[in-house]
C-alpha cells in the first residue's frame, strides 16, 4: 500500500494538471494520496473491511488534516458498487480516477487480470467506477495517455500489449453503460469504434447519432457516404491531386469536400451537418465519372478524391457500424 501511496503521489497530481486543478489544490491532492491508504493498516479496517476510506478521513480529522483532505480520503473509494453515488469533490474524483486506473495497470501488467467470472481484485468495478465517473461528472478525458502513465510509474516493465488489453478491458465496461442508457447496439459500436478511450465524447457520438438516425433523411446521408467508403475499401492510399481531376462532377465534388474540411467537424452534428451539402455533389459524381479509369492516374486521382470524403469520418464515428450501411 505504501508503494501505492507512492505511485498515486505521482499520477494524482500528474492528472490533477490535466483537470486544471491550481497549486494549492495540487499539494492537498498530493496530500491526500499520501495519506488515502493509511487506514489500511490500522487494527479497525483489518477487522472491519467495510470502514475502509470511512475511517481514513476520522483519523485525519482527528489529526488535524484539512477538510477537503479527510473528505477526499473517504470518497476515492467512491462508487464502491453499481447504482452508488459518485465522488462530489474534485480531490476525491482525481484521486478515485487514479486509484483505480493504477491498480488495472499493476494487476494486467503481473498477468492478474480477470477470468471468466473470477474477479478478485474487483477490477470489472474498477473499470466501470471510472467510466461511471466520467460519464456522470461530464469529463473530458482521454483514458489511454492516463493508463499509460501508469504503467510508466511501475515497478515492472508492462510486455507489449498490455496498454491495449487494458483499454479494451475498460471499452468492455462503457459498452455495457452505454447499452444500459438505452443505445442501439450499432450506434454504440460506432462510437467506441473512434471515442473509445474517453467515455464522455463515445456516449455524445452515440447521442447524437441516434438523433440523427431518427431523421427522414438519414438513409441518404448513410448510402451516400457508404458508396464512398466501400469503392475506396481495401485499397491503397492516394495523394489527392487536385490537378487531376478532369471532369466537372470531380471538380465539383472536390470543391464541396473542401468546405466541408473547413467546418473541422470535431463531433457527430458537425459532420453530419458538414456532410449533407455534398450529398448532391456525390451522386452526379458516381453518375457521370468511371471511378476505376484505364488511366491509372485518373483513377488514383479519383480513388484518392473519395478516399479523402470517407476520412471525414475518422476520429469522430465509425459510421460503417451502422445498421443499413
Amino acid at each position: 500500500m505504501l508503494d501505492k501511496s507512492d505511485r498515486l503521489q505521482t499520477l494524482a497530481p500528474w492528472l490533477g494538471k490535466r483537470f486544471g486543478l491550481d497549486e494549492e489544490e495540487i499539494a492537498l491532492l498530493d496530500r491526500t494520496a499520501y495519506l488515502c491508504k493509511a487506514d489500511l493498516a490500522t487494527s479497525l479496517v483489518i477487522e472491519m473491511t467495510s470502514l475502509q476510506g470511512t475511517m481514513g478521513r476520522e483519523y485525519a480529522r482527528i489529526s488535524g488534516e484539512k477538510p477537503r483532505v479527510a473528505t477526499a480520503i473517504a470518497e476515492h473509494y467512491m462508487p464502491r458498487s453499481a447504482g452508488d453515488s459518485v465522488p462530489s469533490g474534485v480531490l476525491a474524483t482525481v484521486l478515485a480516477i487514479a486509484d483505480r486506473v493504477d491498480s488495472l495497470a499493476g494487476l494486467f501488467t503481473v498477468g492478474m487480470a480477470p477470468t471468466g467470472s473470477a474477479d478478485p481484485y474487483g477490477l470489472r468495478r474498477a473499470a466501470a467506477g471510472v467510466v461511471q465517473i466520467l460519464l456522470e461528472k461530464q469529463i473530458d478525458l482521454p483514458l489511454e495517455e492516463v493508463v499509460a502513465k501508469a504503467l510508466d510509474l511501475l515497478p515492472v516493465t508492462a510486455a507489449d500489449g498490455v496498454l491495449d488489453r487494458v483499454m479494451g478491458f475498460i471499452t468492455g465496461r462503457l459498452e455495457g453503460a452505454l447499452r444500459d442508457m438505452g443505445l442501439a447496439y450499432d450506434v454504440v459500436a460506432a462510437a467506441l469504434a473512434e471515442r473509445g478511450d474517453n467515455p464522455l465524447l463515445a456516449l455524445r457520438v452515440a447521442q447524437q447519432l441516434s438523433t440523427w438516425i431518427a431523421r427522414d433523411d438519414w438513409s441518404l446521408l448513410l448510402d451516400n457516404y457508404a458508396r464512398c467508403v466501400r469503392i475506396t475499401r481495401d485499397r491503397p492510399s492516394f495523394d489527392l491531386v487536385p490537378d487531376a481531376l478532369v471532369e466537372d462532377e470531380e471538380k465539383t465534388l472536390y470543391e464541396a469536400l473542401l468546405q466541408a474540411e473547413a467546418v473541422g467537424a470535431s463531433d457527430v452534428d458537425a459532420l453530419l451537418t458538414a456532410f449533407a451539402p455534398m450529398i448532391t455533389a456525390i451522386q452526379s459524381f458516381f453518375d457521370k465519372v468511371l471511378v476505376m479509369a484505364k488511366d491509372e492516374g485518373l483513377r488514383a486521382a479519383r480513388l484518392a478524391l473519395l478516399q479523402r470524403v470517407a476520412g471525414l469520418a475518422v476520429g469522430i464515428a465509425d459510421l460503417s457500424q451502422l445498421e443499413g450501411f
